[in-house]
């Protein structure tokens, strides 16, 4: 098969071209990411989906097949890291989302070391200064947004929560220490 024909009837939109290409790449091209995802057909085959869709998109005119090869394991690869990142992006989501419904049902029915540790964090709040505490409490509890209570002590975003950063660490060192000391 001669590709650097192949693939300039590609670039110039030959519907006839692409089936050639894709009845002789296409298992080619799975058989290669089903050893680059350790045999994750699903994987192999949603990447084998994106990597098509790049070579419409990316298509030029190539001399030889080791080129064109070269450049479609290239394009395979790419398809996957992205979609491995997204998959990433997406189970990061669902740990946050899962995390935050464990918070929201803790507190909506403490148990008794619930109430313990809630103990303790009253208690270590107090030892925080006065606008240390009005922070903390229009950030965690009245649900301020960061932009509001900046625009309010008219500072930045920025600074608003590297004061924030600071007084959690804060809390959480004395809220450690009591832990211990018990």
């Amino acid at each position: 098969m001669d590709i650097e024909a192949l693939t300039r009837r590609m670039v110039a939109g030959d519907e006839a071209a692409y089936r050639t290409f894709y009845d002789t790449y296409f298992d080619r091209l799975l058989r290669y990411l089903l050893v680059v995802t350790r045999g994750h057909e699903e994987t192999a085959r949603e990447t084998l989906q994106a990597t098509l869709v790049r070579v419409v998109r990316h298509i030029r005119i190539f001399p030889n097949d080791s080129v064109f090869w070269s450049w479609l394991t290239v394009l395979a690869r790419s398809a996957l890291a992205d979609q491995t990142r997204k998959r990433q992006r997406y189970l990061a989501f669902l740990d946050r989302f899962t995390e935050a419904s464990r918070i929201e049902q803790a507190l909506a029915d403490p148990k008794p070391v619930d109430t313990e540790l809630l103990g303790l964090l009253e208690q270590n709040l107090t030892g925080l200064s006065f606008e240390e505490r009005d922070l903390l409490e229009r950030k965690y509890f009245a649900r301020e947004s960061v932009r509001r209570i900046a625009e309010e002590l008219h500072s930045t975003e920025k600074a608003v929560e590297s004061r924030l950063g600071r007084i959690r660490r804060k809390l959480k060192t004395a809220l450690l220490q009591s832990l211990k000391n018990e």
